[in-house]
C-alpha cells in the first residue's frame, strides 16, 4: 500500500525547495509546519545493542553496546569515531539493513519494530560503498529507486534531483561511464528520491576531490536550511566542526 509508506494521499513529507526541487507537505498549509518540523527528535535510540554471531574461527563480535542517542529534528548531527567503532552498524540498523540484537529505535516518531515501513520511508542513506548498476543511466536508476519506495510516478522528481546534484547532462549515460565523483553524486540523488525527512551520509567525502566536496556541502546546507535532518559520519574533525550542530 503506497499510503503505508508515507506517500500518496495522507502523506506528510517535507518541503525541500533546493535548486528548483520542491517537495511540498500536505500539512504546510495547516499552520503546523514549524511545530511538526523543528520540535522533538528525528531519531531516538534506547539501549541499542548489536552482536554479530560467531562464524568459523571468528568469535562473536559486539559492535554496539547499550547505545542511547537523541538526534533533534532539523539538526546536522555528526558521528565521529575510528574504524570499527560501530558507526556503519548504527547507520545500517537505522536504515533497516541490519537487525539489532536489543534496544529500541524510533525514526521520525515511528517505532522501528511496530512500523518498519514508515520508519524506513523517513530515512535516506548515501552509503560509503559505490553500489550502482553499471548499465543503468542515472535517470532510470532514480526511477527504479523511487518505485521501490512506492513513490507514485506523478510525485517523482528525478530530473529535479539530477539537476540538484549536477548530473542533468548525464541523465541518459550509463553509470559505468561516470567518473568516481559523479557516481557519488548519483548515490546522493538515490538517497533523495523518496523525499526523506532524514538524510544519512556515510563518509561522503572520503577520497573525493575538492570540487565535489564543496558541491556536496552546499547541497547539504540547502537541504538542512529547509528542515531536513542530516546525520554525518566522517573521519575529518575539521569537517565535522564546520558542518555539524552537535
Amino acid at each position: 500500500d503506497v499510503d503505508d509508506l508515507g506517500f500518496g494521499d495522507g502523506s506528510d513529507h517535507l518541503a525541500f525547495p533546493c535548486g528548483g526541487l520542491s517537495f511540498r507537505p500536505k500539512y504546510e498549509r495547516s499552520g503546523r509546519w514549524e511545530q511538526e518540523v523543528m520540535t522533538g527528535n528525528a531519531i531516538e535510540v534506547r539501549g541499542l545493542a548489536k552482536t554479530y554471531a560467531a562464524s568459523g574461527k571468528s568469535p562473536a563480535k559486539e559492535a554496539l553496546k547499550g547505545i542511547d542517542l537523541d538526534i533533534p529534528r532539523g539538526s546536522v548531527f555528526g558521528l565521529l569515531g575510528p574504524n570499527g567503532a560501530g558507526k556503519s552498524t548504527l547507520i545500517n540498523i537505522l536504515a533497516g539493513l541490519v537487525v539489532k540484537s536489543a534496544g529500541q529505535v524510533s525514526i521520525w516518531g515511528f517505532d522501528q519494530d511496530r512500523n518498519p515501513r514508515q520508519s524506513r520511508a523517513a530515512i535516506g542513506v548515501m552509503p560509503q560503498e559505490l553500489n550502482l548498476d553499471p548499465f543503468f543511466p542515472p535517470r532510470a536508476a532514480l526511477e527504479v529507486q523511487a518505485g521501490l519506495y512506492g513513490v507514485p510516478a506523478r510525485e517523482r522528481k528525478s530530473d529535479e534531483i539530477l539537476r540538484l546534484v549536477g548530473l542533468e547532462d548525464k541523465a541518459g549515460a550509463y553509470a559505468r561511464t561516470l567518473s568516481g565523483g559523479m557516481r557519488r553524486r548519483l548515490l546522493l540523488a538515490k538517497a533523495l528520491v523518496h523525499h526523506p525527512h532524514i538524510l544519512v551520509l556515510d563518509e561522503p567525502t572520503a577520497g573525493v576531490d575538492i570540487e565535489l566536496r564543496q558541491m556536496l556541502w552546499e547541497n547539504v546546507r540547502k537541504l538542512n536550511d529547509e528542515g531536513m535532518t542530516i546525520i554525518l559520519t566522517t573521519h575529518y574533525l575539521e569537517e565535522a566542526e564546520e558542518m555539524c550542530d552537535e
